[in-house]
């Protein structure tokens, strides 16, 4: 059977999953000064924002935000122009790294956040010391736009035009 990466609607259901995956090292490693809050986003359903599961032939093996970052309330992106979009992801166990599926999945979100025809671009902010990401990010187009300090975290942002 071919490996199939297909994304469904995050719900509260899925708490105790994203619990598990956010004590994962290579999780925390990627992102370690995040509160997700779950228990209060899973239930929450603003405009601004989708949270999906991919799964691998049904299977969960990781996590996608796609916001509006000039709309997302807490402002995180800072004064940003409309029609952008801004994308977290991760793989939730390290037995699923490196077999291909972080790339679909951010193929998967690229085409979710260019299917709306207002978007003219996608930002992404791994971490500095995350070199692996940033090549990653680089083979999918992704160009380098400036170092960035983002609360505890010191970023690289990346952008993709449409």
């Amino acid at each position: 059977m071919e490996n199939e990466i297909t994304l469904r609607l995050a719900t509260i259901e899925d708490l105790a999953l994203l619990r598990h995956w956010d004590e994962q090292p290579h999780v925390i490693e990627s992102d370690p000064n995040d509160d997700w809050n779950w228990e209060v986003e899973l239930l929450r359903t603003p405009d601004w924002r989708e949270q999906w599961i991919a799964e691998l032939n049904g299977r969960p093996i990781g996590f996608i935000q796609i916001i509006d970052p000039a709309r997302e309330e807490t402002h995180y992106w800072g004064d940003v122009p409309e029609n952008l979009r801004a994308i977290d992801i991760w793989i939730g166990e390290i037995a699923d790294t490196g077999k291909g599926y972080g790339t679909k999945m951010m193929e998967l979100a690229i085409e979710r956040c260019f299917s709306d025809a207002a978007v003219t671009a996608i930002l992404i902010d791994p971490l500095s010391s995350n070199t692996d990401a940033h090549r990653f990010y680089e083979r999918l187009g992704f160009e380098f736009v400036e170092r960035r300090r983002f609360g505890d975290d010191d970023t690289f942002v990346f952008r993709l035009p449409r």
